[in-house]
C-alpha cells in the first residue's frame, strides 16, 4: 500500500433522487468506504432540481453536482473534465453508460490512470434494445472506447457478467453485488383487515407495470374479498404514468389501484412498514435495490427471472412470475391464497438473505480489495474472472 491514503472519484449520472436505485446504491457504497477508511471518497455527477435535497444524505463526501446543458438525457456538463482533472483522484469508478459522464471518464483517462465500470444492467438485451438508435451512436462515438478502455467491468451478478461478455467486452470482470442497509428488526401485521401490495420504484415501461396492472384486473374480485390492494409508489419518467392510469381505468380497477407518487427517506420506510407483500414485475434489472429493501423489512416478495435475484427464489424468500400476464396473475394469486404464517415465513427468510449476504460492510471489502488489485496494491480477488 501507498504511504499515503488513495482516493477515488466516483461518477454517476444524477447527483439525486433522479438515479433512482442507483443513486441508494453508491451513496451507501461511498458512506460505507468513508467509514472503512481504506479510500478517500469524492463523487461527481450531473445536478437536478432535487439535488441539494439529497446533499445531507451524502454526510461528510465531497459532492459536486453540475448543471446539465442541453438534452438532459445526454447530461452534457462542460466543467466535468476540468473539475476530474483537478481533482485527480488515483482512481476512478464510473457509474452508468450512455451520458456525457463517459466521455468525461475518457478524457480524465488520458492521463494513463486506471477506471471502473459499473453498467448497473444498462448492458442487458432489453436495455440495449431499448432507445436502440440513440445507443448505437453513441456506442462509435464514445461508450465503446470507453468501456473497452476499464480496468475492469463491475457486474452485479453471473447474468449481468454475462451480458457483458455477449456485448463483446474482453475486460476483467468483478462480480459484486448491491447491499443494503438494515432496518430496525420489524414485524408484519398480516392478519390486518385492508392489507396491499407495494410497487416502488420508477414508472418507466422496462418495470412492467401495464403487466401487472392487467393481471390485477383479472384477480380484482380475489384480491378484494382478501381485503388486498395495489399501491404504486414511485416517480413518472417520461409522462408513463398517465398511460399506466388510463390503462387502470379501461380495466375498471381505479378503486383497489392507487398511484402515491415518488416517496423518500422516512416516507419510503412508512410504505415498507404498512405493506403486506412486494412486487417487481421487472423487464429488465441490474441487481434491484427495492427487493433488497423489501426484504430486509420482512415482506414477501414476488419477482420476475429478470430482476436477477435467483438466489431469492431458492432460498424460499420470493415467488417467481414470468413476465408475461398469466404469469404475474399466477403469482398474486398465489399471495392471496397464502395464511398469515406462510406470508411471515417467506418475509423472514428475505430478511436472512440479506443479513447474510447483501450488507453494505462485507460488499465494500470486497470492492476495496478491486480497487488494490487495479491500482497494484494487491493480488487479483477471487471476485474478478479475466
Amino acid at each position: 500500500m501507498p504511504d499515503r491514503q488513495p482516493s477515488v472519484g466516483l461518477v454517476v449520472p444524477w447527483v439525486s433522487r433522479a438515479s433512482s436505485g442507483l443513486l441508494d446504491a453508491v451513496r451507501s457504497q461511498t458512506l460505507e468506504m468513508a467509514r472503512q477508511d481504506h479510500y478517500l471518497p469524492s463523487v461527481i455527477g450531473l445536478d437536478k432540481e432535487d439535488s441539494q435535497a439529497d446533499r445531507q444524505s451524502w454526510g461528510k463526501i465531497e459532492i459536486q453536482a453540475l448543471r446539465v446543458r442541453g438534452p438532459r438525457a445526454f447530461g452534457y456538463a462542460p466543467g466535468m473534465s476540468k473539475i476530474l482533472m483537478h481533482q485527480n483522484p488515483d482512481l476512478l469508478h464510473v457509474h452508468g453508460l450512455w451520458m456525457y459522464t463517459s466521455v468525461a471518464a475518457l478524457r480524465w483517462a488520458r492521463r494513463g490512470k486506471p477506471y471502473i465500470v459499473s453498467p448497473h444492467g444498462m448492458l442487458d438485451p432489453w436495455a440495449l434494445r431499448n432507445s436502440r438508435l440513440k445507443k448505437r451512436i453513441s456506442a462509435v462515438l464514445y461508450e465503446d472506447r470507453h468501456l473497452r478502455g476499464a480496468a475492469c467491468v463491475h457486474a452485479l451478478n453471473d447474468a449481468e457478467a454475462r451480458a457483458i461478455r455477449a456485448y463483446g467486452l474482453k475486460n476483467p470482470i468483478c462480480i459484486i453485488p448491491n447491499g443494503i442497509e438494515l432496518p430496525i428488526e420489524t414485524t408484519v401485521n398480516y392478519n390486518k383487515k385492508d392489507r396491499y401490495l407495494l410497487y416502488l420504484g420508477r414508472l418507466h415501461p422496462k418495470k412492467g407495470l401495464r403487466m401487472l396492472i392487467k393481471a390485477w384486473s383479472r384477480i380484482r374480485k380475489t384480491a378484494a374479498e382478501g381485503g388486498w390492494q395495489l399501491k404504486i409508489a414511485g416517480w413518472d419518467q417520461h409522462g408513463h404514468q398517465s398511460a399506466l392510469q388510463a390503462l387502470t381505468e379501461r380495466c375498471h380497477a381505479t378503486s383497489s389501484i392507487s398511484f402515491v407518487g415518488p416517496r423518500f427517506g422516512e416516507a419510503k420506510a412508512r410504505l415498507f412498514q404498512e405493506a403486506s407483500a412486494f412486487i417487481l414485475p421487472s423487464l429488465s434489472e441490474g441487481l434491484p435495490m427495492s427487493v433488497l429493501e423489501a426484504w430486509s423489512w420482512r415482506l414477501p416478495v414476488v419477482i420476475t427471472p429478470n430482476c436477477n435475484l435467483p438466489e431469492g427464489v431458492k432460498a424460499g424468500a420470493a415467488i417467481a412470475a414470468e413476465p408475461d400476464v398469466e404469469g404475474i396473475t399466477e403469482a398474486l394469486l398465489q399471495v392471496m391464497s397464502m395464511n398469515a404464517c406462510q406470508l411471515d415465513a417467506i418475509g423472514a427468510r428475505g430478511r436472512r438473505l440479506v443479513e447474510q449476504q447483501f450488507q453494505w460492510p462485507h460488499i465494500v471489502e470486497q470492492m476495496v480489495r478491486v480497487y488494490d488489485w487495479v491500482l497494484g496494491f494487491g493480488s487479483q480477488p477471487a471476485c474478478v474472472a479475466t
